[in-house]
């Protein structure tokens, strides 16, 4: 995700809170989530940039790498 805006931290995830654009690493390979399809029995479908799919169950726990917003320093200025 480079030229990104951000802070880039670690987050734990399950079918409830992982994203579009969250970063998994399955099996030392680095996957970037593209969609995300809600399936039958609480299982969720992630869809990767590179074509490949993972299908997560409802206890499946994962860490991914997220893009945080940076806050504006100082805030407003006021007179």
């Amino acid at each position: 995700m480079t030229g990104h805006a951000g802070t880039l931290v670690s987050v734990e995830i399950d079918t409830r809170t992982v994203r579009v654009g969250d970063q998994i690493m399955i099996g030392a390979q680095p996957f970037t989530v593209r969609n995300t399809v809600t399936l039958a029995a609480g299982r969720k479908r992630l869809d990767f940039t590179d074509g490949e799919s993972f299908t997560m169950l409802p206890n499946t726990v994962l860490w991914a790498a997220r893009r945080t917003r940076v806050p504006p320093r100082g805030g407003a200025r006021q007179t």
